[in-house]
């Protein structure tokens, strides 16, 4: 009989017993695996946190409670249980359930995710509304795969070593933070989960005293086997926090005996509740391979991007002939392709982990030192270290080039992961010149070019290549031209609109192409050849600041009335869905261009 298809209410889940909770767990494992084999999404660490989420629903009152993911990806069987089973075959699709907490969706997503490190202070932020609005419920975090270590969990953790109560902070230690993590912070973790002193000194202290309830001297007795076996204070009662762990996050039997016993305590003081899982758990190959298997698309294709392999490819030639160039990455080797320098070179590799901010200066310190780095962060992530490019990179004009990966619509992962906006946010920055390959031969030009220029760079391009053509060098040229028009020439910004702007052209001889790779410094010859005929800019970015915004400006200050049609990512927050139909939302489309040339046509013959 199956458990998840009886379920009528989340409620219903506090009635059953711990083998009617196993059952239910391992029927969650086998819906996910189904469903992401089809639709993609995150895969390692959804099997790997399934057992604690049964258990939560089993011992908190959600939604009155509240139920916050750190990242957000390891929420699928939060969504299932919260009255989403029916709706999660769609999950990631158009129309579907997003692949991450929204609190647009359901009252049980209590506070949108999809970047590391926000669940504490958002989670404390909670705590102190609910105080001052004199509520009565419990605020639970599950901060997972690596992201204790973001600075912004790190500055809540210390931001007072007083925390209120009725707060649960969960650390899902899984070691892996995407790819392994590298923190010493998590390394100290790590020592603290395998002290065979500390362990044995709990488990003694409970054979000898049990559960009975715990006397003044009872806890000094216990605290000072801490501090003789740990090393010091725990780090996290240092800061507020009741320590308990480490509890093994896939045996529900333990899991939930812990968790009634620390929900009384919660009424007395924050606790962190240190939890070890396996991160893919259930299915073996995401088990052996958990960073490989962290994201998935469809089909369980696990494959990194055209552009990601090509960076790995080509920084180890460079590499070969110039031990200077150093490659940084924040915990997304294998996605940004950076795994391949590691492998060949790997004492010209580093990893920040999840911590952008800190890879962004830090690059910044080599550059200054006498190296040269290339930083590669996908695109939504590096707005996390703007400040640092500004102030640490750009204001000193050092050669850092920054390849930033995933830039524009990516689709499933929707509007927490889109990466429309790094052209409206690097462009106008001093020193920093900002260029988009069309090819992956482009981006192994613009890398010999932007390596020899010496300055910032911002090199940005999506996952996938959809085409391969001969490379016009940068050197020779900032933009190209692909085909001459007539009367109207489409600028076209990166491999995805380039290919659409060929489409196009192909069926109207009239039309021209320029490949607009170089977004600053833009073309100004190119341009002013061009400003008597309708221009056309496409890309993928918001339409405000973004390159279109650029040539605008350029023929306003020139006091050109030149004829420029702007097409890119509209004022709003693009939801998840396949690339075609956001492309379609945003008239990213052959019938959008042809309906805007022949109403140009139109009024012009009208004219003359």
């Amino acid at each position: 009989m199956s458990v998840l298809s009886n379920l009528n209410n989340p409620s219903d889940i506090k009635k059953l017993n711990i083998s009617e909770l196993k059952l239910l767990s391992n029927e969650l494992r086998e819906k996910i695996i189904q469903t992401t084999s089809k639709n993609g999404g995150h895969l390692s660490s959804n099997l790997g946190i399934i057992e604690t989420t049964v258990a939560l629903y089993h011992v908190f009152d959600f939604p009155k409670d509240k139920l916050i993911f750190d990242v957000g990806h390891q929420c699928y069987a939060h969504k299932i249980l919260s009255g989403r089973r029916d709706q999660f075959d769609n999950i990631r699709l158009d129309g579907g359930i997003s692949g991450f907490p929204s609190i647009e969706e359901s009252e049980y997503d209590a506070f949108g995710t999809g970047h590391a490190g926000t669940s504490i202070p958002a989670g404390l932020g909670y705590c102190i509304a609910r105080d001052k609005n004199n509520q009565d419920y419990s605020v639970i975090n599950v901060v997972g795969d690596g992201s204790i270590v973001n600075g912004l969990n790190l500055e809540a953790i210390s931001m007072s070593n007083h925390k209120p109560r009725n707060y649960l902070v969960i650390l899902n230690d899984n070691g892996m933070s995407i790819s392994k993590n590298v923190n010493g912070f998590y390394r100290h973790l790590t020592k603290t989960t395998t002290n065979r002193g500390y362990i044995g000194s709990k488990r003694a202290l409970k054979k000898i005293f049990g559960n009975s309830f715990v006397t003044r001297g009872l806890v000094g007795i216990r605290n000072f086997f801490k501090r003789v076996f740990n090393n010091g204070q725990n780090y996290f009662e240092d800061h507020g926090f009741k320590y308990v762990g480490v509890v093994d996050g896939n045996n529900l039997k333990e899991l939930v005996a812990i968790l009634q016993r620390v929900k009384n305590a919660l009424k007395e003081k924050a606790v962190i509740l240190h939890i070890k899982t396996t991160k893919g758990k259930g299915f073996s190959r995401a088990e052996e391979h958990s960073d490989v298997y962290h994201g998935v698309s469809a089909n369980l294709n696990t494959e990194s991007g055209d552009f990601a392999k090509t960076l790995g490819k080509k920084l180890n030639e460079i590499i070969d002939k110039d031990k200077k160039v150093v490659a940084i990455t924040a915990g997304m080797k294998i996605g940004t392709g950076l795994n391949q320098v590691e492998k060949e070179h790997k004492e010209n590799f580093f990893d920040s982990g999840i911590a952008e901010e800190f890879a962004v200066t830090n690059a910044a310190g080599m550059a200054v030192g006498g190296l040269k780095p290339v930083v590669a962060i996908y695109s939504t992530f590096l707005q996390r270290g703007y400040d640092q490019i500004v102030h640490d990179v750009c204001l000193q004009n050092l050669p850092v080039i920054f390849c930033i990966d995933r830039a524009g619509l990516v689709g499933s992962d929707g509007k927490t992961h889109q990466g429309v906006f790094d052209l409206s946010y690097l462009s106008h920055l001093p020193n920093l010149s900002v260029l988009a390959p069309s090819t992956t031969a482009e981006l192994e030009d613009m890398l010999e070019y932007a390596l020899e220029k010496g300055s910032p760079f911002a090199i940005r391009y999506p996952k996938n290549s959809v085409f391969s053509r001969p490379v016009l060098s940068m050197k020779e040229s900032l933009w190209e031209t692909l085909k001459e028009g007539t009367d109207v020439y489409i600028l076209a910004v990166g491999p995805n609109m380039v290919n659409l702007a060929l489409k196009y052209a192909s069926l109207d001889e009239k039309v021209g192409v320029i490949n607009a790779r170089s977004i600053k410094p833009i073309d100004k010859g190119m341009l002013n050849k061009i400003s008597d005929k309708l221009v056309i800019t496409i890309e993928e970015n918001s339409i405000i600041g973004g390159f279109g915004s650029l040539v605008n400006s350029y023929y306003a200050k020139q006091s050109v009335c030149a004829n420029v049609i702007n097409l890119g990512v509209k004022d709003q927050f693009v939801e998840h869905g396949l690339i075609i139909s956001q492309y379609e939302k945003n008239g990213l489309t052959i019938e959008n261009i042809s309906e805007i040339v022949k109403s140009f046509r139109g009024r012009h013959e009208k004219v003359v």
